[in-house]
């Protein structure tokens, strides 16, 4: 949607914001939901999971561009996520805006998208409703203008829960205090582990690591150590992976015409959670698959495509391939090398939803 046709709705829906009755019970979910991402359905999916788990339950409406598909799923109520015509209304009815998780507060990709969340965000202050940023993780924001209005905004925001030290560093920079730093939703998410010890998964995205080049590397090494195995090709989001997943699929029939690959689609959470928890070791480059390999106990041989995949590699003391350079070292290093994770970390990394359900009752979630 244009930027003059947001900026054109404000100054109308401040007419009838003080008109509008809020349900005392009743929370609308802001975020990058019903674009078949696993990682950001995951989170929602959690989300939603833990409210209905309230002792005070509270209605929910969650705002997504396949709002039938998401209704159906998660028994909740949907709306378009772009039809300002039915979200308006929606954040008027509520008694509380959640707007997240995931990193919706930066405009690497889109300074309009980045516009969009904090029109959301805007509209649920102005009209009065309580605003919790959940599990988010802020920045980088490039245009001025948008980084004084983000900022302006979460000042007044009620409660903000973000998912890493930058996130929180900057905001209380910022004199931004009501604030905390949690973990990531998905550590919350069940993983039953039944693993093949003749699978090995793969789980690409198109990034600027993965060119030709490195997905012909990546088939060398895979049909070096894994030749005798199944293989497991993971798609995230069908948009953004099942092209280089197929890539890797073809390289591995011509490194080896005999060798056994598949390519499996995100068609579900749960057949997604699935396939990869029956693998026996894996090599990943997506945040939530590396996660959900923790998780479940799976050796994982990380892809360093983002601070976030390093970070959590750095925690757990996982060799990281960085490089096409560095790849042949790395795969050797992973193929004898056992790994034991500390599960005890692993629990206490767990999403602490308590914060959340006082804030709803009125706590100020501190």
């Amino acid at each position: 949607m244009p930027v003059h046709n947001i900026l054109l709705i404000i100054p109308a829906c401040c007419d009838i914001l003080l008109c509008m009755e809020k349900n005392a019970q009743s929370v609308c979910i802001s975020g990058y939901y019903g674009f078949d991402n696993f990682g950001d359905e995951a989170v929602l999916k959690v989300l939603v999971r833990n409210l209905k788990s309230f002792k005070n339950p509270p209605a929910v409406t969650v705002f997504s561009v396949s709002p039938k598909k998401t209704a159906e799923q998660l028994g909740v109520n949907s709306t378009e996520t772009f039809n300002l015509k039915c979200l308006i209304p929606e954040i008027l009815k509520s008694s509380c805006l959640i707007s997240g998780g995931g990193s919706l507060l930066q405009d690497s990709s889109s300074a309009l998208s980045l516009l969009y969340y904090l029109f959301v965000i805007a509209l649920a202050e102005a009209s009065g409703r309580k605003v919790f940023i959940f599990a988010q993780g802020i920045g980088p924001v490039k245009n001025p203008l948008l980084k004084n209005l983000m900022f302006f905004l979460l000042r007044r925001a009620d409660y903000i829960t973000v998912r890493d030290d930058n996130s929180f560093n900057l905001l209380k920079s910022r004199g931004i205090n009501r604030i905390s730093k949690c973990s990531d939703p998905v550590w919350n998410i069940d993983v039953k582990k039944n693993v093949h010890q003749n699978r090995i998964g793969v789980q690409l995205r198109k990034c600027s690591i993965s060119t030709d080049e490195f997905i012909k590397k990546l088939a060398q090494n895979i049909n070096k150590y894994y030749s005798d195995k199944e293989i497991y090709i993971l798609s995230f989001q069908n948009s953004y992976d099942m092209e280089v997943c197929r890539k890797l699929k073809s390289e591995l029939y011509i490194v080896n015409p005999e060798i056994k690959a598949q390519v499996i689609p995100n068609t579900s959470i749960e057949k997604t959670l699935s396939a990869l928890a029956s693998c026996g070791a894996i090599i990943a480059m997506r945040y939530h698959a590396c996660l959900a390999a923790v998780k479940a106990g799976i050796k994982l041989l990380p892809v360093n495509y983002d601070i976030k995949v390093k970070a959590l590699a750095d925690e757990f003391n996982l060799k990281c391939i960085n490089s096409i350079d560095d790849m042949d070292s790395a795969f050797k290093e992973f193929n004898g090398r056992s790994i034991n994770y500390d599960m005890k970390k692993i629990c206490s990394k767990k999403f602490d939803f308590s914060v959340l359900e006082k804030f709803l009752n009125g706590s100020s979630g501190q």
